[in-house]
């Protein structure tokens, strides 16, 4: 099985995808994902981009929350 690995800020819209790793964000932010079940192997959707380079609403395990791109684009998902 081939990965193809991309950073979550890469996606369009309303893609699903499993999180591959997680890397470069604040201990305080990863500790706070990982309360709302954002974990390495977990799915994940993208709902939406805020205009004007806005946060980005993503949806896990039936929550939606919003991160700044600076994090998103820190964490790199596979989109088989």
């Amino acid at each position: 099985m081939t990965l193809h690995l991309c950073s979550l800020l890469q996606l369009p819209t309303g893609s699903t995808v499993s999180i591959h790793k997680i890397e470069g964000i604040n201990p305080i932010l990863r500790r706070r994902l990982a309360d709302l079940g954002v974990l390495e192997g977990v799915r994940i959707r993208l709902k939406g981009k805020g205009p004007f380079l806005g946060p980005i609403t993503l949806e896990c395990n039936g929550q939606l929350f919003a991160i700044r791109r600076k994090e998103a684009s820190r964490i790199e998902v596979n989109l088989a």
